[in-house]
């Protein structure tokens, strides 16, 4: 019975441990904010490192609802399948909110950003 009771304490304390150091470790992303005003982003043009980034939206009324939408330069961004999905915003910005993506690893290069919601133009974002 005392090995059984044993056993039980350094298995609940291993998964303890495990579950703590996972909580710990710290993420290596940078954020980038962005915020919409009617009909566009007061960010007109993004100069980013190579890196992982999670990208922060705040509606300051400029639609009910905004989102985020990267994709490469010169793919079409009307078509779904060239989105970045990890840019998009976890949900839907309500006026006077903030939202953010998932952790996004962008590489050298151009990418467009831009919001179908709010219709915003397409702005150009560079990864050096």
């Amino acid at each position: 019975m005392k090995n059984l009771f044993i056993a039980i304490f350094l298995v609940a304390f291993s998964i303890t441990a495990t579950a703590q150091d996972k909580m710990t470790k710290s993420t290596t992303a940078t954020t980038v904010v962005l915020e919409q005003t009617l009909g566009e982003f007061t960010q007109k043009e993004l100069t980013l490192k190579e890196g992982t980034y999670v990208f922060q939206v705040s509606n300051n009324n400029a639609a009910p609802e905004v989102g985020l939408v990267l994709i490469e330069a010169g793919k079409d961004g009307a078509d779904p399948k060239n989105h970045i999905a990890d840019a998009y915003v976890s949900q839907m910005v309500k006026h006077g909110k903030t939202e953010s993506s998932k952790e996004v690893t962008l590489t050298k290069g151009t990418y467009q950003y831009f919001c179908p919601f709010n219709k915003t133009p397409q702005y150009t974002l560079t990864v050096e």
